[in-house]
């Protein structure tokens, strides 16, 4: 089968498109015929080593932590899959992704994939859409209150201002222009461009929930403190946040889990035509080295669906 690797960290340029073995399955796994994976910021971050000492891949090492397509095997232990069951699903982060042909993955951490869509397409969905339900769910109460979304232009973004929205939440947008129209159309109430308004200069203590998905430099994080209202909450994905312990305002550093559960809601949620899968892009897995390279340029915003070739 064909499969992306790299044998070394570093630039995007170290990704390869290779011969390699189908994989074998463990009995608590299935082989699943990959019909499409997503780009995923974290997946740029392992290839660069940045992240050496936090997440152990070994090298060679095939990227890629989203995954969909149609079951080809299935493991001895495995009960709840079939052969030709079409699965989506967040791959464990150390091993082999789906960028190739082919993928082992743990049964347990599965979904079906949504109907009404192309199975390819709803690869766009596991890692970005968990973490923004993970972000929005896990960490108050956000019915009828006031949240915000640091970075609503990007992959999680985009799923953040959506189910905030459906929750019944006051969505304030934090995007550049490219993205105004995507997340008004999304359900944000009010929309920030940063490129012209400084975001910690809203109003102070006005938002229940701040969800920042950027990079700040080190002295604007207090300050997106200052954003949370008092006994509220600041989740973040990137660098820490302080919290405010005087005013009961937490601070949680994001890592998102895999969840089959909150998956198969999410999956739901796309059949009702309730979530948009938010798809900017779409590339063949040869080039996969572009979509990295496009991704350190800043040039990606909502989700890029990788395609392998069919074999």
């Amino acid at each position: 089968m064909k499969a992306i690797r790299y044998n070394r960290f570093g630039a995007p340029d170290v990704l390869e498109l290779l011969d390699v073995d189908i994989p074998e399955i463990a009995d608590d796994q299935v082989l699943i015929r990959v019909a499409g994976t997503a780009h995923n910021s974290l997946d740029a971050k392992i290839r660069s080593g940045d992240l050496a000492g936090v997440i152990p891949v070994q090298l060679p090492h095939t990227p890629s932590l989203d995954v969909a397509g149609r079951i080809e095997a299935i493991g001895a232990a495995v009960t709840a899959w079939h052969e030709g069951d079409e699965v989506i699903g967040f791959l464990p982060i150390v091993e082999d992704g789906a960028a190739a042909g082919f993928v082992a993955a743990p049964a347990d951490v599965l979904a079906a994939a949504p109907r009404g869509v192309a199975l390819s397409d709803a690869a766009a969905l596991p890692s970005s859409a968990l973490t923004a339900w993970q972000a929005l769910t896990e960490h108050g109460e956000i019915a009828g209150r006031r949240v915000l979304i640091n970075g609503a232009g990007g992959g999680v973004g985009g799923y953040a201002v959506q189910l905030a929205a459906a929750l019944g939440a006051h969505v304030t947008a934090v995007a550049g222009p490219r993205s105004h129209e995507a997340v008004r159309r999304f359900g944000a109430d009010d929309v920030v461009d940063y490129t012209s308004t400084d975001v910690t200069g809203l109003d102070p203590r006005s938002f229940a929930l701040v969800v920042n998905l950027v990079t700040v430099p080190g002295p604007t994080s207090p300050r997106l403190t200052e954003l949370v209202a008092d006994r509220g909450a600041v989740v973040t994905t990137t660098f820490p946040v302080p919290g405010d312990p005087s005013r009961d305002v937490d601070s949680v550093a994001l890592f998102v889990r895999s969840d089959a559960t909150q998956l198969a809601e999410l999956a739901a949620r796309v059949e009702q035509h309730a979530l948009d899968l938010n798809i900017t892009g779409r590339y063949p897995l040869a080039e996969l080295s572009r979509v990295h390279a496009l991704d350190a340029a800043g040039a990606l915003h909502g989700r890029t669906v990788v395609v392998p070739d069919s074999e």
